[in-house]
């Protein structure tokens, strides 16, 4: 239970006990009353629009309906000390003293678990899923940090969350990739020269995959690619996913499920999907019109499969067959998506790439049709990543061939400024990278900036010889905050609000925006208590008031837990 849960739960029952005196008549969307954190200009804990939920539904004056609802809470609720009416009807409320202690009192307690939410639902979230093909590019290190970022959100509010990694290992760019992975073995082994053929892959990483597979494996015949192709295959999809796997490992990622293509394949999945969907009546035979941009006189009209995906949202039927007859890369998705709700989660989430937004309402129309409205597929898109150094666009040198590797950046910037900036921006905005900006120690440097707030709160615990795992409890009678102070206690009372918000909207984003907000107050105090002592935190080993302990520890539970969110480390020195 947070501050806004408990005080949310108490104002209902006093609406219900109370409805008479109120003038109520309809209480059926009293779910629908919020309680939320006040704009920043209003110097208030808590606001409500109680009163104009109630008054709309049952024809009252809002602001007489909040005058009453007002006086009501007051009398009812010790720790609203005042509450006043904003607006068309708002209520904003300001804690009691005691209403200060018992809730910080309460995260004080609860620590590792402030802020969560235990809703208790199981979660699928396939990102990266980038081609066996190659190593990771910039742009799915965004899709992996943002993957794995949410996934931790769901855990902390109490989820069972599956991290799933779909290896596209079947089509014509796996032929084209083991085709490459082939010459290069030649060239190895035989002096041949690479001969880079349209469609091939150029990279280093590819001559890197052909002497481990010559290394490790010594007997293998490479007269002929269709003699040695199905383990040519193997070995070259299993060095390349070696390769994503460790660039995954750099940026502290770990998945829970590999999910081959290949075997979606050998295992029918396809066939039995189609056939589920056909059942339901959603599949037709005909034809469809070309797609836009197709040369008429190219287009062949050819009668196959067809999703009817209009019936579900998406903007035109899909075909499940190609027109040799065999299927398409939708039907297995479809195929990979049923193997997904047969597996019983609550939610399915896709991070998908910013080419592949064209995707989201055949993906979505196939999993409401295959689920029977049950499941709900979300879909969110990473935006492309800008490279900047010192505020000027950056390219650097490319091994992987066409494009630059996450093993390039990993070399230029460490894993925890990867993951905190990689969220810096919302997913469905471009972001910009700025090199030089996350090796600064500055406050432009927002993942730096937050380190060193827990920092310096650890300084002030090794100066006071205490630790962050001590239990601690303050009283009403020796709690002074000064205004300052206050500013940061509520900045902390909104804490699991921003986790609710982040994880019910699946944005991420949200934490590392609230963490840099919250460290800059800190760090203003600090800058405020050299500027004039009466603030100053510390002063000859000492703690001016028992406040200043009691901050600290809020601040660096919150830190705590929102880092370890995003999976970045908190040293205890800078």
């Amino acid at each position: 239970m947070n501050i806004f849960e408990n005080y949310l739960s108490k104002i209902n029952k006093i609406i219900l006990d109370k409805q008479k005196i109120l003038k109520l008549k309809i209480l059926e969307n009293i779910d629908n009353v919020n309680l939320e954190v006040p704009p920043n200009h209003f110097n208030y804990d808590l606001s409500t629009n109680i009163a104009l939920v109630l008054a709309k539904s049952n024809k009252l004056n809002p602001i007489n309906l909040a005058k009453d609802i007002r006086d009501l809470l007051l009398k009812n609720i010790n720790h609203f000390e005042q509450i006043d009416i904003a607006g068309p009807g708002f209520l904003n409320i300001k804690l009691s003293k005691d209403g200060f202690v018992v809730n910080i009192n309460d995260i004080l307690k609860n620590k590792d678990s402030y802020g969560s939410k235990k809703s208790n639902k199981t979660y699928n979230i396939e990102f990266v899923s980038a081609n066996p093909t190659g190593p990771m590019h910039v742009g799915h290190c965004r899709g992996a940090v943002f993957g794995d970022v949410l996934s931790n959100l769901l855990i902390f509010n109490g989820n069972k969350v599956v991290k799933e990694y779909y290896i596209n290992d079947y089509g014509n760019q796996i032929k084209n990739f083991v085709e490459s992975v082939y010459l290069r073995i030649r060239e190895i082994k035989f002096k041949e020269k690479f001969s880079l053929k349209e469609n091939l892959y150029p990279g280093d990483y590819i001559k890197e995959i052909a002497k481990n597979i010559i290394k490790n494996n010594k007997n293998i015949n490479v007269e002929n690619l269709e003699t040695c192709y199905e383990e040519l295959k193997k070995l070259s999809i299993e060095g390349s996913m070696t390769l994503i796997k460790d660039d995954l490992k750099k940026l502290g990622i770990k998945h829970d499920k590999f999910f081959s293509e290949t075997d979606l394949i050998k295992r029918d999945l396809v066939n039995k999907a189609v056939k589920q969907l056909q059942s339901k009546n959603f599949v037709e035979e005909g034809y469809l019109n070309p797609p836009k941009g197709e040369i008429l006189k190219n287009w062949k009209k050819t009668k196959k499969l067809i999703f009817k995906s209009t019936e579900f949202g998406d903007d035109t039927d899909r075909a499940l067959q190609k027109d040799d007859g065999s299927w398409t890369y939708f039907a297995n998705d479809v195929a990979y998506h049923s193997d997904k709700i047969d597996r019983q989660y609550d939610n399915l989430i896709n991070i998908l790439g910013a080419d592949h937004t064209g995707y989201i309402k055949r993906l979505t129309a196939a999993v409401t049709a295959l689920s029977n409205k049950k499941v709900k597929l979300n879909c969110k898109v990473c935006q492309l990543v800008k490279l900047y150094k010192s505020g000027q666009p950056f390219k650097m040198s490319k091994r992987a061939g066409d494009f630059i590797s996450a093993q390039d950046l990993l070399k230029e910037v460490n894993k925890d400024s990867i993951r905190f900036m990689m969220l810096n921006r919302s997913n469905d905005v471009e972001l910009d990278f700025d090199f030089e900006k996350v090796k600064e120690k500055t406050k432009d440097n927002p993942v730096f900036y937050v380190q060193y707030a827990y920092a310096r709160i650890n300084s002030i615990i090794r100066t006071l010889k205490i630790s962050l795992d001590d239990e601690i409890v303050i009283s009403s009678k020796t709690f002074q905050p000064n205004k300052y102070e206050e500013k940061m206690i509520r900045k902390i009372f909104e804490w699991p609000k921003i986790i609710e918000s982040a994880a019910y909207k699946l944005e991420p984003h949200k934490i590392p925006f609230y963490l840099y907000e919250l460290s800059t107050l800190f760090h203003s105090y600090w800058s405020k208590g050299n500027e004039d002592n009466k603030f100053k935190l510390i002063e000859n080993g000492k703690v001016k008031k028992e406040d200043t302990i009691v901050l600290i520890f809020l601040i660096a539970i919150v830190i705590k837990n929102g880092m370890k969110i995003l999976g970045v480390s908190l040293p205890e020195k800078m």
